[in-house]
């Protein structure tokens, strides 16, 4: 697929979408790709072609999807952010994935409705975080490897014993923890104190809400934000602006030098010129090096070669 004359960050959808180990992995390239293409006429076949491609990916996905009658689990990718809730069977995972996801995971009166990992992804302060719902504990589809390898644990829960009895089936589990106490639509104003107060002298990272009236959904998303320990850089173009509206996830302390290669292998050694706006910036605009450190909120303009 050629490439002359691309910005960095085609080059980097297009990279993707060579090294893609999945279908939507190639579907999120191409779209990355056509969404860079220049849009003038020296440029209308290639992104006619690309759009083609899409087009055509995308039917065949859709028919493999209609004519699948199972086969095995495919692995999940994991994101830059990824959140897993846990718990006991009809504790009200799927609803609670459904409320931050927008997903439509299927939630019914019987047992074990979750027989495999569902996926979803929450939009919050601007950054997408990955959700996965694991089966019920006490199913046979549990997932431990999820549990051990995510970054946030949701454990859900609908009664105080329950703590205990899920957390010692996760003992290798390194990822930071919410408990979230669901169902408060059924219980009184004492049962409610009584309870936070129990949770409270653990000092336990906790939160009470109810799937039902979404009571508590809003401080919810915040704390699960504020669960990882990333910080967020924004992207912007020299000749446009406003920054581009996702940002890159890093690591706090992360240098302009790291955002350029994880923008795009290689890419940090093409900079002729790195400009940035907030937080790490004594002035707007300052012209900064490679080995800047970079706050949350920061916007980063590169000019190459």
């Amino acid at each position: 697929m050629a490439s002359t004359n691309q910005s960095p960050f085609y080059k980097q959808a297009e990279i993707r979408f060579m090294k893609a180990q999945n279908d939507d992995e190639r579907i999120e390239a191409l779209e990355e790709m056509i969404k860079e293409c220049p849009k003038h006429k020296s440029s209308e076949k290639m992104l006619a072609n690309l759009k083609t491609r899409l087009i055509k990916l995308k039917a065949s996905v859709e028919k493999k999807q209609k004519t699948a009658k199972g086969g095995r689990k495919e692995g999940i990718k994991k994101e830059d952010m990824q959140v897993l809730i846990i718990g006991k069977t009809k504790s009200g995972k799927s609803s609670l994935m459904q409320i931050l996801t927008n997903s439509k995971p299927e939630i019914a009166d019987y047992r074990f409705t979750t027989k495999s990992p569902a996926l979803g992804t929450m939009f919050y302060a601007t950054t997408k975080i990955q959700v996965i719902e694991n089966p019920a504990i006490e199913s046979e589809y549990y997932d431990r490897g999820l549990v051990n390898g995510t970054d946030t644990l949701i454990i859900l829960i609908t009664a105080l014993e329950e703590i205990p009895q899920i957390l010692e089936k996760m003992p290798f589990a390194k990822a930071k923890k919410i408990i979230v106490f669901n169902k408060i639509d059924l219980l009184s104003e004492t049962e409610k104190r009584r309870i936070n107060a129990q949770l409270s002298s653990k000092k336990y990272n906790f939160i009470m809400i109810s799937t039902k009236t979404r009571d508590g959904i809003p401080e919810l998303k915040e704390k699960i934000f504020q669960s990882f320990d990333k910080i967020r850089v924004y992207t912007k173009k020299p000749e446009k602006t406003n920054h581009e509206p996702n940002p890159v996830i890093m690591s706090p302390g992360s240098t302009v030098e790291q955002i350029a290669e994880k923008i795009l292998h290689g890419f940090s050694k093409n900079i002729r010129e790195t400009r940035i706006w907030g937080p790490s910036s004594k002035f707007s605009g300052q012209k900064v090096g490679l080995n800047h450190k970079l706050k949350d909120k920061d916007i980063v303009e590169f000019k190459t070669r």
